[in-house]
């Protein structure tokens, strides 16, 4: 695609974001559905963040991913935003139309596509789902919809009982905190449907390590991990080792991608062009795929 002065500007704001991955998985969507739309990545600390904001509407960008530490703190530089984000009190995406800014999350709805899309049912089950922060809170909003039962761990407790007092008000399921322990995880995957890890146990360079006791997990579990560097973590090794299935955090990535650019854009999202420009990625960076 030729750059000129009609392209427009997508980009990702955060700190760091030299590791992300949208900006090729969406400019080959770009590219692939003929858009004159660019992304690139813009490291923005938290003091820089009201500023940055101001800039991006200024010069007419059309949208922003948000990533760390900033998916809370944009909210109070937004005009509004959609039911979701302003439930989860997060955001990750924004779309600036019209002047106006508008927050939207699709963490917790790139989960549950992620789940579906590997054929894997998440209504009437129990889902145990690891973390309390930012990702985790997306998720568990979703997930409180389709499970009849979620239990949120972590190891600061009191997170995670924060998280399930915030969900009560709204939903019906069975919704309870834990701490990360050995002891209560091997009470609660005992009869565990699904199991999605949103800490960051078992990131690079942090290879070896793993949230979970592998003797705890069984073969009717679905583990998700959300980590995609590596692409296979140890908790994914083990639970495919006891005859689990397992789904790859890489497809959470794009599918809360493919969402964003439907937001943007308005139109269908070419899912596997973003995949596999995000593998083609990883390779390149050493990550075995």
């Amino acid at each position: 695609m030729e750059v000129s002065g009609k392209t427009r500007v997508c980009a990702i704001i955060g700190d760091p974001v030299e590791h992300s991955l949208s900006p090729v998985m969406h400019n080959a969507a770009f590219g692939f559905l003929g858009l004159n739309l660019v992304y690139v990545a813009f490291t923005v600390t938290a003091k820089e963040l009201q500023t940055a904001v101001l800039g991006a509407k200024s010069l007419g960008i059309r949208g922003l991913n948000v990533t760390m530490p900033h998916k809370n703190a944009i909210i109070n530089h937004l005009d509004k935003l959609d039911k979701t984000a302003e439930a989860i009190g997060a955001v990750n995406t924004v779309l600036i139309e019209d002047g106006k800014l508008t927050g939207y999350n699709t963490d917790g709805v790139g989960a549950i596509t992620a789940l579906h899309e590997n054929g894997v049912k998440t209504e009437e089950t129990k889902i145990v789902l690891l973390g309390a922060g930012g990702s985790a809170q997306a998720i568990a909003y979703h997930a409180a919809q389709e499970a009849d039962e979620l239990v949120i761990l972590n190891r600061t407790t009191k997170n995670a009982q924060l998280l399930v007092d915030e969900l009560r008000k709204s939903f019906d399921s069975k919704i309870k905190a834990g701490a990360l322990s050995v002891d209560v995880l091997k009470k609660e995957l005992k009869d565990a449907d699904i199991l999605v890890n949103a800490t960051s146990v078992g990131m690079h360079p942090n290879v070896d390590q793993s949230p979970v006791p592998k003797d705890l997990l069984h073969p009717d579990l679905c583990v998700m991990d959300i980590i995609y560097n590596p692409l296979e973590t140890k908790l994914a090794k083990d639970a495919k080792s006891v005859g689990a299935k397992v789904v790859s955090g890489l497809d959470m990535l794009v599918y809360q991608g493919a969402v964003s650019f439907e937001i943007w854009t308005n139109c269908p999202p070419p899912v596997d062009v973003m995949k596999k420009a995000a593998l083609t990625k990883l390779k390149e960076q050493g990550v075995h795929v």
